[in-house]
């Protein structure tokens, strides 16, 4: 039996009420330290509701990451093919919106620091995640030596490596100190000596 309309809209938007306060959570006390109690709380939820929702934490931190994952797909265009530079001033424009939202770049941030032991339920995500972004930026830059306007002989699949780890770590450079490193001024800088070095 099909649910009522309403009642579904109603599901979906506890879902994502749900979502959004872990996301808040799972950034504020990473994974380990989170805890259902607390996130059923800020949701006004028992234990026993919000379960209803999600069957444990890790399904939970799956819908978290899925939601980060298709925000960022929306804003690095990946259902379009990006070429060369251009693929590199979308990465600054990326940066530059993430200083507008601190809550997911502390999520990711967190996650991805934890994830490096083997048994936390988001390493296998951390590591497709970054296997997926290289990919697409050296797919991007060899696209750029093909058209002409990056120089051969690059090492395409290692640049990619050092822009996301520059990138990553003025992430959190900026989560420290906020007022003290310009995160987007610093990484449009960087960005502009790669394509002067590459051109």
């Amino acid at each position: 039996m099909t649910p009522h309309p309403q009642r579904r809209r109603r599901a979906d938007a506890r879902r994502e009420q749900i979502v959004d306060e872990a996301l808040k959570t799972f950034a504020d006390n990473g994974y380990h330290n989170a805890s259902i109690a607390e996130i059923a709380e800020r949701c006004g939820l028992s234990q026993p509701g919000l379960l209803h929702y999600f069957p444990n934490k890790a399904a939970l931190l799956a819908a978290v990451l899925e939601y980060r994952d298709r925000l960022d797909y929306d804003r690095l265009g990946f259902d379009q093919p990006l070429r060369g530079k251009e693929a590199l001033h979308r990465l600054v424009r990326l940066v530059e919106h993430n200083e507008h939202v601190p809550g997911l770049v502390r999520l990711f941030t967190v996650v991805t620091s934890e994830a490096v032991t083997a048994d936390h339920p988001a390493r296998e995500w951390v590591i497709n995640r970054y296997r997926m972004l290289q990919t697409f930026l050296a797919t991007a830059l060899d696209d750029g030596i093909a058209d002409g306007d990056f120089r051969p002989g690059i090492d395409t699949a290692a640049l990619a490596r050092q822009i996301f780890a520059m990138m990553d770590g003025l992430q959190l450079q900026w989560l420290i100190d906020p007022q003290g490193v310009d995160m987007p001024t610093l990484f449009r800088t960087y960005i502009d000596e790669v394509i002067a070095y590459i051109s």
